[in-house]
């Protein structure tokens, strides 16, 4: 199995799980302006969308959106508790927290922030658009550590990345402080500091 990421966007979620679950994966840095991988590879013939993240199964198959993906890892480890069981209410309040993170805040927050051909009138109601969001978002936690249960969860990969691109939009996460908090808390987790750790090694070397 190999997953594939590009440095610090959101497929450093799947990168955190895979460590989180203790995954025989191998992690794969993609270019994704070049479409190439590190080792270079045609990545749209490996992923037909071009972005991250991926995950290509040793028979061929490839999942290619987040909420596929994260579950499909947290599923091989059933154990590590990083999805509750199927069939379960949590599984579906997990299912709602991903499909919230990927639709109102990753693509209508932060994806015209990261686009360098919206126009300033797309990114000024993108701006606009944080405050509620992430004041939504807090009443999600309502004072608990974890998006889902009592324990962390694929969600909580996908909202500590996005958390983290508040350093490259200029804004101070400082603004919502359970949130702070909860973001804090959660980068101390062995498996996220090391997942983002080798992730920001690959975004220095490839600066260099």
């Amino acid at each position: 199995m190999e997953v594939f990421t590009s440095p610090m966007a959101c497929s450093l979620a799947s990168h955190i799980t895979v460590l989180e679950a203790g995954l025989p994966a191998r992690i794969t840095y993609v270019d994704t302006k070049a479409k190439k991988t590190a080792d270079g590879r045609d990545y749209r013939a490996i992923a037909p969308n071009g972005y991250v993240p991926c995950v290509a199964l040793d028979d061929g198959r490839v999942l290619n959106e987040n909420p596929s993906v994260l579950q499909y890892l947290a599923d091989r480890k059933p154990e590590s508790g990083l999805a509750p069981a199927w069939g379960t209410h949590e599984r579906y309040e997990l299912i709602d927290a991903l499909n919230y993170l990927g639709t109102e805040v990753h693509k209508k927050v932060f994806s015209p922030l990261f686009n360098p051909n919206m126009p300033d009138a797309g990114k000024e109601v993108a701006k606009a658009a944080i405050a509620p969001t992430m004041e939504a978002l807090t009443k999600r936690l309502g004072g608990r550590n974890h998006l889902v249960g009592d324990k962390f969860t694929v969600a909580d990969a996908y909202l500590i990345v996005m958390l983290n691109w508040f350093g490259f939009v200029g804004v101070d996460i400082a603004q919502w402080p359970a949130l702070a908090a909860y973001h804090k808390l959660h980068l101390a987790r062995p498996a996220v500091a090391k997942a983002m750790a080798a992730e920001m090694a690959e975004r220095q070397r490839r600066a260099a």
